[in-house]
């Protein structure tokens, strides 16, 4: 955990090199505010996770900077591909057949992902998009700059880029509630997005969830059908 919160430290101390940072959003992203509650909302068929400063009543919020920023790009993790994006953006990239491209550009990437609270560790197995064309297995989850970010700060895939780029900052998953699945999305605080403000309420980011709302729900569908064609797995554990 002390290494986590290292890197992420080192992160927002880059971001603060260009960007304005609030130091309730600076101690939030270093684990110096021990008043955060979650703050749950229903927005379309996503629950989203929203941190709440309790000392000051303040929510805390997220916009996308872009054109100004795509620091997002420039210090990427991994870029997980469903089954969607693989047939997308092999045809991008002009190649005549998936098992083509997945040999050319792609490997494997596996991590773990905790809900709220951490009562669900979710351990995940996927075929990634190789950032860069030489990247190497050490580098999986490690920040690097995208090889499809252009001169101008945009895409190069756009609007086939891998459907995880288009959720960014959230991280979703995928819980039961006996029936059927239900999806939730939180913030990713890695200390590489100077999107995230405070405000007394939700509502300047209403117009924003509902966008995302629709992005995540897909986004996990696609999921679900990968690992259903093999092309992924997902395991859930409750931690005890």
């Amino acid at each position: 955990m002390d290494s986590e919160i290292n890197r992420v430290k080192e992160s927002i101390d880059i971001l603060r090199k260009k960007w304005i940072v609030e130091q309730a959003i600076y101690d939030l992203h270093i684990g110096n505010r021990n008043d955060v509650t979650d703050f749950p909302i229903l927005v379309g068929d996503v629950i989203f996770h929203i941190p709440k400063l309790n000392a000051d009543q303040l929510f805390v919020l997220w916009d996308c900077l872009w054109p100004d920023c795509h620091n997002c790009c420039e210090r990427q993790g991994r870029l997980p591909l469903t089954s969607d994006d693989i047939s997308a953006i092999s045809g991008k990239l002009g190649y005549s057949s998936a098992s083509s491209f997945l040999r050319a550009e792609t490997r494997i990437s596996n991590w773990d992902e905790g809900g709220i609270g951490g009562n669900i560790i979710t351990t995940l197995s996927m075929i990634s998009l190789k950032r860069k064309s030489n990247e190497e297995e050490k580098e999986d989850g490690l920040p690097v700059k995208c090889r499809f970010l252009d001169i101008q700060g945009s895409c190069e895939l756009h609007p086939n880029k891998p459907g995880v780029c288009w959720l960014y900052p959230f991280a979703s998953w995928m819980e039961s509630d006996g029936t059927r699945p239900v999806v939730h999305a939180s913030f990713q605080f890695t200390g590489d997005c100077p999107g995230f403000y405070t405000a007394s309420s939700i509502d300047p980011m209403m117009n924003i969830l509902k966008d995302y709302s629709k992005k995540i729900f897909d986004y996990n569908m696609a999921v679900n059908r990968t690992t259903r064609e093999k092309f992924g797995s997902i395991n859930f554990v409750r931690n005890m």
